[in-house]
């Protein structure tokens, strides 16, 4: 997740007033200066309702995400809910600054339906090249084998699931919610069919997830990058239906508040979180 200037969601502050000119000697009739005054007190009214809506826009509770990106770095405070990373960039790195960071989070203030502490792993499926690629086992796809296939990529995204949950320090992962990074920038697989495989790599995840009554299992995605990688493979009873996305949105929080609005990336899905970036990612809540 990008990091970028954060000084755009500030409400930026009006310019005082000029001085008024004092160099002429001609003087002004009552009538004249009263409707000076009328339209002065008339751009002034509109110049407070206009800041009065930018500052109600600018009021609502925000959430931030970090990760290792940010490790070192200072934190910004005041917000209403955290999305930690526990992975370091790939499905199979540590964030090495994750017990730091989910300190912080711990201060967030609440404020929203979120829960004021969340987390969020990386994904991918780099199929048999990699170490990590499981070589037995058998699921609801069948038998793995070590091969290129439906059933090993859905306990490849299982192993990874449990990896996280089990051996990155989270104490107690029941008690999160766990978004699900699905970017381009990692591996997958676009061979013939990869798609479907893809989507298996999500789904041993979520049902993972599942298995061990986390309080909940999100997708983050762009619709490009989602289409690109599971697109038409997440079938009608897929464990992707359904499950609530957190999109990122632009650079400002009207882009974020306008992305509410979007199309959910599975059947059934709603779209819960948008994020825009500044300095920070933030998070606004849609619901």
């Amino acid at each position: 997740m990008s990091v970028l200037d954060r000084r755009g969601m500030h409400v930026r502050k009006g310019r005082g007033a000029s001085t008024p000119h004092r160099g002429g000697r001609r003087r002004r009739s009552g009538k004249r200066v009263a409707a000076v005054l009328l339209v002065t007190a008339a751009h002034a009214l509109l110049a407070g309702v206009g800041a009065a809506r930018a500052a109600a826009s600018q009021s609502a509770p925000l959430g931030v995400d970090v990760s290792y990106p940010q490790c070192g770095a200072p934190l910004p405070t005041g917000r209403a809910f955290a999305i930690v990373g526990v992975t370091g960039g790939t499905a199979i790195t540590t964030n090495p600054c994750l017990g730091s960071q989910l300190a912080w989070a711990a201060g967030a203030t609440g404020g929203t339906p979120h829960d004021r502490v969340q987390l969020y792993v990386n994904t991918a499926n780099p199929g048999p090249a990699a170490a990590s690629w499981p070589r037995a086992g058998s699921n609801r796809y069948g038998i793995c084998d070590g091969s290129v296939s439906g059933a090993c990529s859905y306990r490849y995204g299982w192993d990874r699931a449990h990896d996280d949950a089990t051996g990155r320090g989270i104490a107690h992962p029941e008690r999160y919610v766990w978004w699900l990074d699905v970017e381009i920038a990692n591996t997958w697989d676009y061979a013939f069919g990869g798609h479907r495989r893809n989507a298996a790599v999500l789904e041993g995840m979520t049902d993972y997830f599942r298995s061990i009554g986390v309080r909940g299992v999100g997708i983050y995605s762009t619709r490009y990058q989602w289409d690109h990688v599971a697109g038409d493979g997440v079938m009608p009873d897929s464990s992707l239906n359904g499950l609530p996305n957190w999109r990122p949105a632009g650079a400002d929080l009207a882009a974020a508040q306008a992305t509410c609005r979007v199309a959910p990336l599975t059947r059934g899905g709603a779209v819960t979180i948008t994020q825009y970036t500044t300095d920070y990612d933030y998070n606004y809540s849609c619901i």
